[in-house]
């Protein structure tokens, strides 16, 4: 690749793998964005199983099991 005489620096361009052709890049286009979208998607998965999570961990059923648990751990350790 030469470069023109008047350019300070050379901006390498991300092209798709396997050549340069144009449906390989118009599906390359179509690709951005899709990081974003599962980042999305997964971040709004994780603050719905958050909030099952403390529904469930403030009944008195569980709340009583997991004090049972922690004073047999610390029975067994003291």
């Amino acid at each position: 690749m030469t470069r023109p005489r008047n350019a300070t620096a050379s901006v390498p361009q991300h092209r798709p793998l396997g050549g340069g052709s144009p449906l390989r890049r118009a599906w390359w286009r179509s690709d951005e964005g899709a990081t974003t979208a599962e980042f999305a998607i997964v971040t709004m998965a994780a603050v719905g199983f958050a909030g099952l999570l403390v529904v469930i961990l403030q009944s008195d059923q569980v709340r009583a099991i997991l004090e049972g648990l922690v004073q047999r751990a610390l029975g067994a350790a003291g």
